[in-house]
């Protein structure tokens, strides 16, 4: 049995950056990007008004109020490229090009039309209300780097510096196989001893929250033979194979016989985690392999920390682990003897304004209801007794 940490170095040992691929921009966000973007220009590319109002000498303004000459106007689109005189202002829109000359805006709200002149109430100060070229980004600079994740939040930053195409890394191919006589198809109902098959569906939708492209294989019941051909088929087309069930030490334990029946190299089979202690991690050829437990939480809690671990490194990403914080524990925990614990939380803010982890009550690692409402796992050491209200580290599963 080893320690989650050597399980991590294992992971990352084994891992294989995967070749990248030009994409349209407009269907790149969630990808991660495998090359370096570069502003092909000053942002603002000219000295940009911040207000509607008047572009003005600064100087002109210091014994408001003043009745300026308009001289002209500036649009968004539409700039006027003269250069300002004392005595003049041009009337201006938020995003408009400022005329050379001028060194400030006046707000409109201070300021009075008519009959061809401007009435300026208030003095202004250079700079006032102008955002100056290339005072954001500077032409040649990097603007987003090789291994960040493409979000709705930058994604107009490449389009800003026409990236219509991009380079991204490729999306890990994952075969997810759920073992298990007792499993049946969701859309049957099951028999007397029979369970529908949760666990393919929810790591489907954990493989796509990763960056992954996951395909659903069919049920394999616990039968070595059937085990080992299905097993052969699906490590042919992925990069990641993931199976659960049948990897504890139960006569109908199978999965690992299987592979190695097969010519896989096991890495690790048994970590210091709970959930999650039976974890299996090899290699099949080519393709790296992962038996996850069969029960949901077991399943969960492996994929966010092992799984979606390798498919990071994968795709080149430089966010790779979990992120994490400190919150405050609503109630005493103890941990285990000789595992450490991810336990499911909630995490909220408190009435103080600082993260709380509240412990969900679930009753063990097939309560798949208990723990769909966690958003966090509290980590606590083996052996450790942490007491209520104390500040311990947490991983975000995610959020809210």
């Amino acid at each position: 049995m080893i320690p989650v940490s050597k399980a991590f170095k294992i992971i990352e040992r084994e891992a294989n950056l995967l070749a990248s691929e030009r994409i349209l921009l407009n269907n790149a966000s969630g990808r991660i990007l495998a090359e370096d973007i570069i502003a092909d220009t000053d942002l603002p590319p000219f000295d940009r008004s911040q207000m509607d109002g008047y572009a003005v000498k600064a100087a002109d303004t210091k014994r408001s109020p003043v009745t300026l000459r308009i001289a002209g106007e500036s649009v968004a689109g539409r700039g006027w490229h003269k250069a300002l005189q004392p005595g003049e202002a041009v009337r201006i829109m938020t995003g408009a090009p400022v005329p050379d000359g001028a060194d400030a805006v006046q707000k409109v709200e201070l300021t009075d039309e008519a009959e061809g002149v401007v009435t300026i109430y208030e003095p202004t100060s250079v700079g006032r209300f102008i955002i100056e070229q290339g005072e954001e980004i500077r032409k040649g600079m990097p603007v987003l780097r090789k291994g960040m994740q493409l979000t709705p939040a930058n994604i107009a930053l490449p389009a800003a510096f026409g990236y219509a195409h991009i380079r991204v890394s490729k999306r890990p191919r994952i075969a997810i196989i759920s073992t298990g006589s007792e499993i049946v198809e969701i859309h049957k109902k099951p028999k007397r001893d029979q369970i529908r098959n949760s666990n393919s569906l929810m790591l489907d939708a954990l493989c796509r929250a990763a960056g992954a492209e996951p395909r659903i294989f069919p049920i394999i019941q616990d039968d070595l033979a059937s085990l080992k051909e299905q097993f052969q088929i699906a490590e042919k087309s992925a990069d990641i194979l993931i199976t659960t069930g049948g990897v504890s030490v139960g006569k109908y334990d199978l999965t690992k016989l299987a592979l190695t029946d097969i010519g896989a190299k096991i890495f690790f089979d048994k970590v210091a985690l709970k959930p999650g202690k039976p974890t299996v991690f090899g290699k099949l050829n080519r393709t790296l392999v992962f038996g996850l437990p069969g029960n949901p939480v077991s399943a969960a809690v492996t994929f966010h920390l092992f799984v979606r671990l390798l498919v990071r490194i994968m795709t080149g990403s430089v966010e790779r682990h979990l992120p994490s914080a400190a919150a405050k524990l609503s109630v005493r925990v103890k941990g285990t003897k000789e595992r450490d614990s991810y336990l499911p939380a909630r995490v909220e803010f408190g009435k103080d304004g600082r993260l709380t982890a509240n412990l969900l009550r679930w009753h063990g690692s097939s309560d798949f209801a208990g723990f769909s409402s966690a958003n966090a796992l509290v980590f606590v050491p083996k052996e450790k007794i942490i007491e209520q209200g104390s500040l311990e580290r947490i991983v975000f599963i995610g959020w809210p």
